[in-house]
């Protein structure tokens, strides 16, 4: 294999596309956060809801593995 995976372009587009996921995966959760009837992060932190923070959790990994499919091809 060797190091081409070391060539600027490459190293540059990993951290392209590393960056695209993010945004999009932020703007998902955000959207998310939008539509639910209160505000998530209140409702996890404040009071403590263990259930509501699990549902979240699955959801942030849906998102993530959609994103990450995406970009991956």
């Amino acid at each position: 294999m060797g190091i081409e995976w070391l060539k600027p372009e490459v190293v540059f587009g990993s951290i392209l596309y590393a960056l695209i996921g993010v945004v999009i995966f932020w703007l998902c959760f955000v959207i998310v956060d939008k539509i639910t009837p209160y505000h998530l992060w209140d409702e996890i932190v404040h009071k403590k809801n263990t259930a509501l923070a699990i549902v979240v959790a699955a959801m942030a990994i849906a998102i993530g593995m959609i994103v990450a499919a995406a970009v991956h091809g």
